[in-house]
């Protein structure tokens, strides 16, 4: 089990403690494109490292930002899978960062209940459906069968139940008539490009880390 170091003790100060205070401090969890993590960059959220769990462009974007990345590959699927074993890796990767805010960002795997207790209320995603409506990974495709005149984007506290978090944000997107899942996906990824910064900027300030 992961066991996070006490920072800012007597005799333990550090230069990622000294840097906490005078700026947030965020974590970017991504397996794809990047084009949320890019945003986040761009609106100046104080991103410090960028997590993967395989190859992808979001680390190529996070180094060219000049920010760091850590490599945490997934090395299985299916029922070999030791989730909590993975997730005291990610956390232990993320730790010399000193992130005071953790934001998923298309990231594909589940993490285990340690990461919510290392930062409790500060683990953050998006979903792109107006939950509670169309939770889980086809929320898109779900939408379009059920016949529904719009979804949406929704950004909410990460819990262990997925998509169950309180929801700090919405906005809905209307559904187009004959519209293709790629079509509608990516007209709710504007609204997330847009609205999961400015909701994250919000969380900082509700915090005090802003």
């Amino acid at each position: 089990m992961y066991r996070r170091p006490v920072h800012g003790g007597e005799g333990a100060r550090s230069e990622g403690a000294t840097l906490c205070l005078s700026s947030p401090r965020l974590a970017v969890l991504a397996s794809g494109r990047g084009s949320i993590l890019e945003a986040l960059i761009e609106e100046g959220l104080g991103v410090v490292v960028v997590l993967v769990d395989r190859e992808c462009r979001a680390a190529e974007v996070s180094e060219r930002a000049g920010i760091a990345v850590e490599r945490v590959v997934r090395e299985s699927y299916g029922g070999s899978f030791d989730r909590d074993a993975y997730t005291s890796r990610v956390l232990r990767a993320l730790d010399p960062h000193t992130p005071e805010l953790v934001a998923m960002a298309g990231y594909g795997t589940v993490l285990g209940k340690e990461l919510l207790d290392t930062y409790p209320g500060r683990v953050v995603n998006t979903h792109p459906a107006l939950l509670p409506a169309f939770k889980g990974w086809h929320a898109v495709e779900d939408a379009l069968a059920a016949g529904v005149p719009e979804t949406g984007c929704t950004v909410h506290v990460a819990t262990l139940e997925a998509d169950e978090g309180p929801i700090l944000a919405q906005e809905a997107v209307t559904i187009l008539p004959g519209e293709s899942a790629a079509s509608l996906h990516e007209r709710i990824k504007a609204v997330e490009r847009r609205l999961y910064p400015a909701t994250l900027r919000k969380l900082m300030a509700d915090l005090g880390l802003a």
